[in-house]
């Protein structure tokens, strides 16, 4: 189950992975995108630190709610109205005191539709979506197994897809103005959402795993 001071420990062990891995995001960043997708995580979710320092939250909903409002209005570029519209749309969908494997799912189904809807990103686009769709499907499937199984094997999806983007060539955002110069580099948005899963399966397990 997911409560709200587990969504709280979700949100600041996040940050805490993007502040050690923002010059990696940010060198995969230069490669093939504007170079800023680190700093501009780090900066966002520093902001939503700050954010959540004392705000009260009754619902898991509420925290990640607040975390996406603060991403969006934080960050520019594509990652901060991305993830704030994903984290916004999960936290819609999580709006009860506890949240089990099942809506959990759910939450990652409307996360993923909210940065389709803005990015109209598909599969093999070289995007966060190349992780997060994996790991979403990963997740449901594994849910009967309870949150901190399935978010397990979702972590594992993400990090195995966000290196299969090295292959690929990108079809969205500035890395496509490469073309095939893209192909042989990972994707920084979807390395990032694998950060995003990870940190969530090792918050659920009670540390890393």
């Amino acid at each position: 189950m997911l409560d709200a001071d587990g969504a709280r420990a979700w949100v600041l062990a996040l940050a805490e992975a993007v502040e050690q891995t923002c010059e990696q995001l940010t060198s995969l960043d230069a490669a093939i995108g504007d170079g800023d997708h680190g700093t501009n995580m780090r900066r966002g979710l520093r902001a939503v630190v700050e954010a959540l320092d004392g705000f009260d939250a009754a619902t898991p909903g509420e925290v990640l709610k607040k975390a996406g409002m603060t991403l969006i209005s934080s960050v520019g570029g594509a990652s901060g109205p991305l993830y704030g519209s994903a984290f916004r749309a999960m936290g819609k969908a999580l709006d009860t005191p506890q949240a089990d494997a099942g809506q959990l799912a759910g939450a990652f189904a409307a996360g993923l539709e909210a940065v389709q809807r803005l990015g109209a990103a598909q599969v093999g686009d070289k995007t966060m979506v190349d992780a997060w769709a994996p790991a979403s499907a990963a997740f449901a499937a594994e849910a009967v197994r309870g949150p901190a199984a399935a978010s397990a094997t979702a972590a594992r999806a993400a990090e195995e897809a966000a290196l299969g983007t090295v292959p690929l060539q990108a079809h969205k955002g500035r890395a496509s103005y490469l073309g095939e110069r893209s192909i042989g580099h990972q994707d920084p948005g979807a390395t990032s959402t694998a950060l995003l899963f990870r940190t969530l399966a090792d918050v659920l397990a009670g540390g890393p795993e």
